[in-house]
This record gives C-alpha cells, sequence and structure tokens, in this order.
C-alpha cells in the first residue's frame, strides 16, 4: 500500500500495488507537469479525503479526468479507461510518499502522436 498527497494535503489518498516502472508521455500536458505514471485498477485507489476536494481537467479527446487540486496545483491521479473497457487511474508517483524516483525505470509513451 502506498499513501500520496497533492502538496497542500487537501487530497490525500492510498493506492495498493507494486510497481518498478512508470509511464513517461511526451504529450503537452503530461511533459509540462512532469508526470510520471503507474496504471492500476481504479478499485485499488482510495481516496482518503473526507469528500474528492479536486478540479478536472480534460483536452485533446476528453477521454481522461485529469484531477487536481484547486488550491495547490498539485495533479496526483487521474481517471480514464482502459483499451479493455476497465476503469482505470493513472497515479502520479511524484505525489506518492517515498518513492526513490531514480531507481524507476521509465517506459516512454509518445502521447504526441497519439
Amino acid at each position: 500500500m502506498h499513501t500520496g498527497s497533492c502538496h497542500c494535503g487537501q487530497i490525500r489518498f492510498q493506492v495498493e500495488g507494486d510497481f518498478e516502472q512508470v509511464v513517461e508521455c511526451n504529450c503537452s500536458h503530461c511533459s509540462r507537469k512532469g508526470y510520471l505514471l503507474w496504471f492500476v485498477p481504479q478499485d485499488k485507489l482510495r481516496i482518503g479525503s473526507p469528500e474528492l476536494r479536486t478540479t478536472i481537467y480534460q483536452f485533446n479527446k476528453h477521454v481522461i479526468d485529469h484531477h487536481f487540486c484547486p488550491t495547490c496545483g498539485c495533479a496526483p491521479f487521474g481517471f480514464g479507461t482502459a483499451p479493455d473497457g476497465s476503469k482505470t487511474a493513472a497515479i502520479n508517483v511524484r505525489c506518492l510518499e517515498g518513492v526513490d524516483l531514480a531507481s524507476l525505470k521509465r517506459i516512454p509513451y509518445d502521447g504526441r502522436s497519439a
């Protein structure tokens, strides 16, 4: 179980699972934000805040709900649908506690061409 939050702590969450690699997308949004993404089934993500106080941003094909904190602007996760139709959460591992980012294998994804 991993614990994470936005910068100000208004959004807190836990996510179940293990990872050794993350996706580094080069689309205009991910590259500007510096996302390192770990994809999990949505039911593995537990929001710990009393109520989800995020703002949602969509762009391009409007198929991913990028959640971010309206107070500090930090973007800890997004929700979408995998190609097989399952509900997916994309966790920004930069928002998880105690992760050694240098030890993670980064898998490039060409989001600019998608």
